[in-house]
């Protein structure tokens, strides 16, 4: 069931009406079964798999919060982790090592022939699993307690606004507002409803309309026109942003109309200079979860500038694997891993840089802006690629074979390019500029409604129909 879907906006009406008319505790039981419902129209059988990670990390926690001894604490909070990464990497790597494992051998002439078992991906499995992998986590930390009341756990694993593609929450913050009382006001359910038509624009009109202009480059063989790839990159940048930042906007906003306060998982990454600033506004729930769950235990920054650098790459590259069964993500892994280390080693020269006066300062922070953004590019190209070797042919074409003879279907692919993003990048400029992302609820009454005209006529006239699904589906 998508969210840019009609079946999903009569669904949600319904539950909704139901939600306004029950108490807190029907509220809950009924939309642990409205989740149960919205999942299993993907498919019901892995409906069990979430039943199974509820059930184990319901009993670990309560397990790991009444042992006595540290020994039985790691042994149940092992069981966990152990147990939720063996149903994710079963699902999600069984094939991909497999298949690995066979070209490996193959290269020393040893043919071997590994059973797959071809099983398609459950959706949301990498987000569900790092979400209840935090909570049995955080109670050995000793930084909450339980709960025993295991319909309500079993609501804050299975919320269907985040269920499918995040944010990932931690049970620290959502699980108080599934147990305790929620207050709805109609505050929260405007900035809901502006939350849900910004996520369905950035969706349905500028993310797949600029799938139209990715999908064909990508899809089609060398020799490729690199002036032509570049233009698909600029365009995969903003539609793989449109399309998560969307789903997550649309999560969020589902969310306040029910009285809920899912985090934000993107603030504004592309105006970032650095990849460190820009991990601390990409998909922030993954960053920071890999952050306090990954990087701090190998031991952060605090055992060496070599072992840092060492945690950095490991925690990436498990990043880059998280994101999907291939190498092409592993190596997108390494590379966000490289620009981080760089970037770290630059800090000495960087900081020497001295800008003086307000004109040249922004002027130096649109360049740095501008040529950071360029690096996220060509990470994108290795994360968007089919394989390896397109990767390599791509960028042998834009450094070699930068044509530009074809120049009115190149500027006629620029030109949708500029439609599909210009209200986008004006209402992130102000947003960026004023350092608010709710700042269109503090204009004059008549510009916010030239804002919800603007959003909700392009959206519906220029908008694609189909109810494509979000690129983080598959993650």
């Amino acid at each position: 069931m998508l969210f840019n879907s009609f079946q999903f906006a009569i669904f949600f009406i319904i539950v909704y009406g139901l939600y306004i008319s029950f108490n807190h505790k029907w509220q809950n039981r009924m939309l642990l079964l409205a989740s149960y419902v919205f999942y299993g129209a993907w498919d019901w059988r892995f409906l069990s798999l979430i039943v199974i990670s509820t059930v184990l990390d319901y009993y670990c926690g309560i397990f790991i919060h009444e042992s006595g001894s540290e020994k039985r604490r790691k042994y149940f909070l092992t069981l966990s982790i152990v147990g939720n990464l063996f149903i994710l990497g079963f699902f999600k790597y069984y094939d991909f090592f497999a298949v690995s494992l066979k070209d490996l051998f193959l290269v020393f002439g040893v043919p071997i022939d590994p059973r797959l078992l071809n099983i398609v991906l459950p959706v949301g499995i990498s987000f569900y699993t790092f979400q209840t992998m935090s909570y049995t986590m955080d109670i050995y930390r000793n930084e909450m307690e339980p709960t025993k009341k295991f319909l309500d756990f079993a609501l804050f694993v299975s919320f269907f606004p985040q269920l499918v593609a995040g944010p990932i929450e931690r049970a620290k913050h959502l699980l108080p507002q599934v147990l305790n009382d929620r207050k709805l006001s109609l505050e929260k359910f405007y900035e809901g409803c502006y939350l849900i038509s910004w996520g369905l624009f950035q969706k349905v009109f500028v993310a797949d309309n600029l799938s139209r202009i990715v999908d064909p480059v990508f899809a089609s063989g060398p020799p490729y026109n690199g002036a032509k790839v570049l233009l698909a990159l600029y365009a995969f940048a903003f539609q793989i942003f449109c399309d998560f930042a969307g789903y997550s906007n649309i999560a969020r906003g589902l969310g306040k109309c029910m009285g809920f306060d899912i985090m934000i998982n993107f603030n504004l990454p592309y105006f970032s200079t650095n990849p460190k600033e820009f991990w601390r506004r990409w998909h922030i729930s993954l960053s920071s979860w890999l952050r306090d769950y990954l990087y701090i235990p190998l031991g952060g920054n605090k055992r060496g500038t070599v072992i840092m650098y060492r945690n950095l790459a490991i925690t990436m590259l498990l990043g880059g694997l998280w994101h999907g069964a291939a190498w092409t993500f592993v190596l997108w892994g390494a590379y966000q891993g490289f620009l981080l280390i760089l970037h770290r080693l630059s800090k000495p020269f960087l900081s020497r840089i001295v800008v003086k006066g307000r004109i040249a300062g922004r002027i130096w922070f649109f360049i740095r802006v501008f040529m950071f953004f360029h690096l996220v590019c060509l990470g994108w190209l290795f994360f968007r690629a089919q394989s390896m070797l397109q990767i390599a042919d791509m960028i042998k074409a834009v450094i070699f074979n930068f044509d530009l003879h074809n120049w009115q279907n190149l500027t006629l692919i620029l030109i949708n390019l500029i439609l599909c993003i210009w209200f986008l990048l004006l209402m992130q400029l102000f947003q960026f500029i004023k350092n608010d992302l709710f700042y269109c609820f503090k204009l004059h009454w008549a510009v916010q409604g030239m804002i919800y005209f603007l959003i909700f006529y392009i959206t519906l006239t220029y908008g694609v129909n189909n109810a494509n699904e979000f690129i983080y589906f598959q993650f």
